[in-house]
């Protein structure tokens, strides 16, 4: 069944009377109906606020990576792993064919129901979640694979073991070896980008997020608590924040913003995995026109310009 956000009634109301309609077999208010829907669709989408944005970036029926490795790769096959301590399922890993070209892809799992979320820790991965990550990533470039990485967690685990076992040490290895990594690498958000958690996984030659997700260095929630001491702030924290795809693209953070169907890719989890595949095999084919000094040194220049400071 599906799951309506707040300002997704009007569209529940409309769909439910469609399908009401269809039952009845009464053709004329199909037709009727399905240009109410369209309507309310283009006007429901048309001004989203940034919490809206936010809400959808979470939404329990967005595609996930694991929903995309099906839906966008032929012949996969799941590394699992981090050869040091255990494997880690809020990472996923996987070779296979993008369209014919063999790719690994690497990607953040939330996970759905309650078991599954569980066994996927919620999407927040562990260090050796980062590690297996990391070493898939060498075996890439060790064979000249390109890589797509898939960002979609609330961020790394804050428990007790992740930071017994070097949370923040793995995070920023990761940072360093993926900024140094002589294959093509492409990375996109595709729901959630929380903090060195989505940034582990987010050094790439090409950083990208769909239309309706969001990348933060901090959740709205945190942000909201540690300034304000009112989770009733969120609003204003999520606008503040600049966590947008629009507001990143504007400030230079990110490459490209991928369109997704009109109603988000939560309602056409086919029309979204289009998308991103169209978008990975386009950004790839750019990359692979450059040699790899060229593709290193433009992600070097790329890495360095970012930020902006201002001296009094």
């Amino acid at each position: 069944m599906a799951t309506y956000l707040d300002f997704e009634q009007k569209l529940k109301e409309v769909e439910a009377e469609l399908e009401a309609a269809k039952a009845r077999g009464d053709q004329a208010a199909i037709e009727i109906l399905q240009k109410d829907l369209e309507k309310e669709v283009v006007k429901t989408y048309k001004n989203l606020s940034d919490y809206q944005k936010l809400q959808l970036a979470r939404h329990p029926d967005r595609p996930y990576a694991l929903d995309y490795v099906r839906l966008i790769m032929d012949e996969p096959y799941e590394i699992h792993g981090d050869r040091c301590f255990r494997d880690d399922p809020a990472i996923l890993c996987y070779l296979g064919y993008i369209d014919g070209q063999k790719t690994l892809l690497i990607g953040e799992q939330k996970g759905r129901g309650t078991k599954n979320k569980l066994k996927r820790n919620f999407g927040m991965p562990h260090p050796e979640g980062y590690r297996k990550a990391l070493r898939a990533a060498k075996m890439a470039e060790k064979f000249g694979l390109p890589i797509l990485m898939l960002i979609d967690t609330p961020g790394a685990y804050p428990g007790v073991g992740a930071e017994e076992r070097g949370q923040s040490e793995a995070i920023a290895r990761n940072l360093f070896e993926f900024s140094m990594l002589d294959t093509p690498t492409v990375s996109i958000v595709i729901g959630e980008g929380g903090s060195g958690g989505a940034l582990a996984i987010g050094v790439a030659d090409k950083l990208a997020m769909l239309k309706y997700s969001v990348f933060s260095v901090i959740s709205p929630e945190g942000c909201a608590a540690i300034l304000w001491n009112d989770p009733a702030k969120v609003e204003q924290a999520t606008k503040a924040l600049k966590i947008t795809a629009e507001d990143l693209k504007e400030l230079g953070l990110i490459d490209d913003i991928i369109e997704e169907p009109l109603r988000g890719a939560h309602r056409d989890k086919e029309g979204a995995a289009k998308l991103v595949k169209e978008y990975y095999l386009n950004a790839l084919k750019e990359l692979l026109a450059m040699d790899s000094q060229e593709r290193l040194e433009k992600r070097y220049e790329k890495l360095m310009s970012l930020g902006r400071f201002k001296e009094g």
